[in-house]
């Protein structure tokens, strides 16, 4: 699952635990009553149903960094009434003001949180003092209050701390983001400058002499032949020019490759270790390699539920040698994870090469090997 996703789930599932407990500590102070006046408790309990509905519509808002008003504001209408019509003691249904204010202080102003969270009290002050308290046993008016001062500053903290959180998970995910983008647009002004400088140079180089040789031939001189000769050469020169710089382009390099994806592996919560040789690879394995690394650590990301991954890179006179192990066997069969292998294989194959993805003893390998010394 994507990190910021779990993040988002996570946080989520926090905020409603504080709704689901008004049903527990309900029920708990329900237990605890000699009697219960069904006529008042079932509105009461209608208006627990209705107050957990409209909080879990608020939790799933404020995950999306919304803060929904008129949720907010209902289900505080909510609250009072069930807190009214079920006694207003805070161990009970008066506990539905404390889960409002864990909710409607979270994703506004500290003064704002902190006039919510003093309004919250002062009401359930109140109700506690004027209503029936049937289930607050020995406790008495002020053991009620404590309690409920307790939960009014512990609960908005809480869930606050949780939003706090999520917004900075998301904001880091953001930046990396806009950084790798960034990182891409850079490299395409450079390309494109590079390209300009290339071609520009060689084509005011072409129209020079071609407007050279038009004059010549005019005039029937026997340079012109000379001149469209050297337009040719510059032709010839310009498209080996610009063929090497596309080529150039288009490979990648393998000390980046794997740094790039050990960078996306953490940011996704796989610890990745990196295991190199301490020479560099020839050059015509290096690009090859780099592009096997990258869709390895694709299949990861995709295929797998991995929790750390190694990359390893060894070679010698005979042949060089790539593997990448992960902890989290794919899910599926090594032919069926796309066509990211098939093109790994087609791209080794020219050198000789070849690729095999298993599980092996709890761990998924992928390995490609490319021969080194050539023919006898």
């Amino acid at each position: 699952m994507d990190p910021i996703a779990r993040a988002q789930r996570t946080t989520g599932r926090m905020l409603n635990a504080g709704v689901w407990l008004i049903w527990l500590i309900v029920a708990v102070s329900m237990l605890a009553r000699e009697r219960i006046d069904w006529w008042r408790v079932v509105p009461a309990l209608i208006a627990v149903a209705a107050f957990t509905w409209l909080g879990l519509r608020i939790t799933r808002a404020m995950v999306e960094r919304r803060y929904p008003v008129r949720e907010v504001v209902a289900s505080g209408a909510v609250a009072v009434a069930g807190t009214v019509l079920g006694g207003g003691e805070p161990f009970g249904f008066g506990f539905l003001l404390l889960a409002w204010v864990s909710l409607a202080a979270v994703g506004v102003t500290k003064r704002i949180a902190i006039a919510l969270v003093a309004g919250a009290f002062a009401v359930s002050a109140v109700l506690a003092w004027f209503l029936p308290s049937p289930g607050a046993g020995g406790f008495g008016y002020v053991g009620m209050m404590v309690w409920s001062l307790i939960m009014c500053v512990s609960l908005p903290i809480g869930n606050r701390v949780w939003i706090w959180i999520w917004t900075l998970a998301v904001q880091a995910h953001e930046g990396q983001e806009a950084k790798a983008q960034l990182a891409v647009a850079e490299e395409r002004l450079r390309f494109a400058r590079d390209l300009h400088d290339l071609v520009g140079h060689q084509l005011s180089a072409i129209a020079v002499k071609t407007e050279l040789a038009v004059r010549l031939s005019r005039a029937g001189r026997p340079e012109a032949g000379d001149e469209l000769s050297e337009v040719h050469q510059l032709t010839r020169q310009a498209l080996k020019e610009l063929r090497e710089a596309v080529r150039g382009y288009r490979e990648l390099d393998l000390t980046s490759e794997l740094h790039g994806v050990r960078g996306v592996l953490e940011a996704a919560g796989v610890a990745c270790e990196l295991r190199l040789p301490y020479r560099e690879l020839p050059e015509r394995v290096a690009p090859v390699f780099a592009y096997a690394v990258r869709e390895a650590a694709t299949n990861v990301l995709k295929h797998s539920e991995a929790t750390r991954c190694s990359i390893t890179l060894r070679f010698s006179v005979d042949e060089a040698v790539l593997e990448v192990r992960n902890n989290g066997v794919s899910r599926k069969p090594a032919e069926d994870l796309g066509s990211g292998l098939r093109g790994m294989a087609e791209r080794l194959e020219p050198l000789g090469g070849t690729v095999k993805a298993e599980p092996d003893g709890g761990w998924f390998v992928l390995t490609a090997r490319v021969p080194l010394r050539e023919g006898p």
